[in-house]
């Protein structure tokens, strides 16, 4: 079933009769919004109507930019709505910063918060049209979509674009550390852990921050990750916040020493690691029995699809 773009909250007639529509509503940078373009994709295969909300210039980044999919198969089969936010500081790239973080974004990030009124008239809008309005909202636009608690028929889902494991870490330092884990627990911390000092400036790490405590509004959490990966820790993170969790990916790898130039030296004793010792063979196994079963999660019948499916089931019953 095809559903054409529309703008500027304009929404279907069409959707009296629906019973269930979801809304995405992503975080205003290029890795989140394609992560959240593609379960868009992944839930349109059952039926169910997908708005995606954001501004203008955020959606249309979304769609040119869009990774293993037809950008035009996008516009034809979401429903895109463009909110409006107040102008914003929009400095170029200072090279010069002490880490890679973009920082030049964040007045973006801060004026996004501004489309919780905007964002709250489309759920309303929808509401009427709906039996049941589900809202899947990036961990860091919680804030904007709190005024769904006051629509009867609404109910709110938060997705993580990072592992269990890197949300994980984030809770338990919040926690000083000092959560202690089941005697019997599979969950392996390893040690030296990179600090996320050098990843993030503070001013990014407040408005995460700022998220959080919204983010206990929703119903339950979507992962960017897989149980075949990270089992242990999305039993952990269930435990931790009493709410269900549905692992649904990856979409998307993760990375360690993203400040280090790789040297040729480096280089060469890796591939004759690999290559030409046990340790390598054995690395070699385990990497190709590990990627097959990941890339088969989402075949029917694997543990992801499984997830999505039980995800599916849940916002549907």
């Amino acid at each position: 079933m095809a559903y054409p773009q529309y703008h500027q909250n304009h929404v279907p007639n069409g959707l009296n009769k629906t019973k269930v529509v979801v809304v995405m509503v992503p975080f205003p940078a290029q890795g989140h919004l394609n992560q959240l373009l593609h379960l868009c994709r992944l839930i349109m295969a059952y039926n169910i109507p997908v708005h995606y909300a954001c501004t203008a210039t955020d959606n249309r980044q979304a769609m040119l930019r869009v990774h293993g999919w037809d950008s035009n198969s996008v516009s034809d089969n979401i429903y895109f709505h463009d909110l409006e936010i107040p102008p914003f500081l929009s400095p170029p790239p200072n090279p010069n910063t002490p880490n890679k973080f973009p920082s030049h974004l964040q007045p973006l990030f801060n004026a996004s918060l501004h489309l919780r009124d905007p964002m709250a008239e489309l759920l309303r809008e929808l509401s009427s049209k709906a039996a049941r309005i589900i809202v899947i909202n990036d961990s860091m636009m919680a804030s904007v979509v709190q005024d769904m608690g006051t629509i009867p028929n609404a109910e709110s889902y938060t997705f993580h674009s990072v592992s269990a494991f890197a949300f994980f870490l984030y809770l338990w330092e919040s926690m000083g550390k000092k959560k202690p884990l089941e005697p019997k627990s599979k969950i392996i911390i390893p040690k030296d852990l990179p600090s996320h000092e050098d990843c993030f400036t503070n001013e990014f790490l407040s408005f995460v921050g700022s998220q959080y405590e919204f983010q206990k509004l929703s119903s339950g959490c979507l992962y960017n990750t897989c149980r075949i990966i990270e089992g242990a820790y999305m039993d952990l993170m269930e435990k931790l916040e009493n709410k269900k969790q549905w692992a649904i990916g990856p979409f998307n790898p993760d990375w360690s020493r993203r400040n280090q130039l790789v040297t040729s030296k480096t280089i060469e004793i890796a591939v004759k690691t690999l290559m030409a010792s046990k340790e390598g063979d054995e690395m070699r196994k385990r990497t190709v029995d590990l990627g097959g079963a990941v890339r088969g999660s989402m075949d029917n019948g694997g543990v992801s699809r499984l997830e999505l499916n039980s995800f599916i089931t849940h916002i549907t019953r």
